[in-house]
């Protein structure tokens, strides 16, 4: 059995499972797989691929090109970027991992802490031997809007409300009385956009949420309020949120995921100003990883011995 373990891009998958226990030859890539042919290219001759989140597609037509897949398994319970049906009609087998609900609320409040207290600024500034170049926000009586109050957006707004804010949140289906129980309430979209001092958005990407955050929210916005990011990029149209930036129409952005991944060292947000970047850490937390590969060769080993587990449908 040959197993083909992705986006392994810190080098450090096999020391959070026992990988040598599969018997199998194992095989950790580290760097991105661009375009259909790159995908084949790396992965033929493969009986199983472990993926990491949705990074990797895996469509009818790439599926239709690895012959000798047989087992698909990726990080999380779900995947947009897997086409189940395609799969089945291959013959491949899909399966999961849990996924812990700490790690991308935890970055998410050190995004918005960077931006609200000048934290890189700051830093960069001391290394240079300077002292207190900025004045930054406050978080106690202010307005955090939460944009998709699921798993990891309530975990958010559970930590707004014990800085003392005032949580409100919106999405497409958000039912205002257990929200009110969260002590979060419910308001149209437009008002979130227009009356929060930060916004954080914590959305599953789909077609219909493509684009969630337009040009028009981020025109509705206060100009010293913060937009954080640390669900899917495509959910902020960039261009939009370039152009409000760089008039000074927004406070700043925080941002941890992007339409393309990993960003291209050209990309304008790299350069753009008052925004704090970091390069999709959401998840890369040792716990996280500890249980998306523990798990992970748990499905491998369930599989080869003819019991799959965590199988997605």
């Amino acid at each position: 059995m040959r197993v083909a373990v992705l986006d392994d891009y810190q080098r450090v998958a096999h020391r959070f499972a026992d990988w040598a226990g599969l018997g199998a030859e194992v095989d950790f890539l580290d760097h991105p797989l661009h375009d259909d042919d790159a995908v084949v290219a790396a992965l033929a001759g493969y009986d199983v691929v472990v993926a990491m989140r949705e990074r990797t597609p895996f469509t009818d037509a790439r599926l239709a090109r690895l012959p000798d897949l047989r087992l698909l398994v990726t990080t999380g319970r779900q995947n947009a970027s897997i086409d189940l049906d395609a799969a089945r009609a291959h013959g491949v087998v899909v399966c999961g991992t849990d996924s812990p609900a700490n790690a991308t609320p935890e970055l998410t409040w050190a995004l918005i802490l960077a931006l609200l207290r000048h934290v890189p600024a700051e830093d960069r500034a001391m290394r240079d031997g300077g002292w207190q170049h900025t004045v930054g926000g406050d978080l106690e009586g202010r307005r955090l809007g939460v944009v998709g109050l699921g798993r990891l957006g309530a975990k958010v707004a559970r930590i707004g409300l014990a800085f003392g804010m005032d949580v409100v949140a919106w999405s497409q289906r958000l039912d205002p009385a257990p929200a009110a129980e969260a002590g979060v309430r419910a308001v149209a979209k437009d008002e979130l956009f227009a009356t929060s001092d930060v916004v954080t958005v914590h959305y599953k990407l789909s077609d219909r949420s493509r684009g969630l955050v337009a040009a028009e929210d981020l025109a509705r916005m206060k100009p010293t309020a913060l937009l954080v990011n640390t669900s899917r990029g495509p959910l902020v149209d960039t261009e939009a949120l370039l152009a409000a930036l760089h008039d000074g129409r927004i406070g700043g952005a925080g941002l941890d995921v992007y339409d393309v991944e990993p960003l291209p060292a050209d990309h304008p947000l790299r350069s753009a100003p008052r925004t704090v970047l970091t390069p999709h850490l959401g998840y890369v937390t040792e716990a996280t990883y500890r249980t998306f590969y523990g798990q992970a060769v748990e499905d491998v080993a369930a599989w080869a011995a003819g019991a799959p587990l965590r199988v997605l449908t």
